[in-house]
């Protein structure tokens, strides 16, 4: 996650640098950078859940093309969560309110987020794999349960991601009672 900080502070301007070192400036840069940070780490996220999302799409086109009808719901179940899943990751509030948040985290507490990050790209492959279940059981006795763990998956990527923002959120309602 430090990686996606440091490129983005490398990327500033001379301006920005000396901007940076005059009181009051250098909190608006790191906010600032945070949120690109942040943007780009959401970006990557999304669009590796994407990749998986057009795979199971291709899955539907199979099944609709093997006469496989009886399958389409189950398969719409998880290629539906998983599009709440990418949908909000996209369009989540970037900065704090995403994946960052304006308000004093201790060190604690960002190991949490951070592990949450994590947890969603490593939901990536377990995606895939679901997937990669569900290809193999076609034809067989085990595509109902293949396509009911692609499912629960899909769910555990929207939970996952709705874990995280309640930390985040909790860690602002702390910071800020009144609202």
């Amino acid at each position: 996650m430090s990686d996606l900080y440091g490129r983005v502070t490398e990327d500033q301007n001379i301006f920005q640098k000396l901007l940076a070192k005059l009181p009051g400036f250098k909190g608006y840069f790191e906010r600032s950078n945070r949120r690109q940070a942040d943007k780009l780490l959401r970006t990557t996220v999304a669009d590796r859940f994407e990749e998986q999302w057009q795979r199971i799409s291709s899955l539907q086109r199979d099944l609709i093309s093997q006469g496989e009808i009886g399958y389409i719901d189950d398969v719409e179940a998880a290629s539906l969560k998983l599009r709440q899943f990418i949908d909000r990751v996209r369009t989540a509030s970037y900065g704090y309110a995403g994946f960052f948040a304006p308000v004093k985290i201790d060190a604690a507490e960002l190991e949490r987020i951070y592990s949450y990050d994590l947890a969603l790209l490593d939901l990536v492959d377990e995606v895939s794999r679901a997937i990669e279940n569900v290809e193999a059981s076609m034809g067989t006795d085990g595509l109902p349960a293949a396509f009911r763990n692609l499912t629960s998956v899909s769910q555990k990527c929207v939970e996952t991601f709705n874990q995280r923002r309640e930390l985040i959120k909790g860690s602002t309602a702390e910071e800020n009672p009144q609202s």
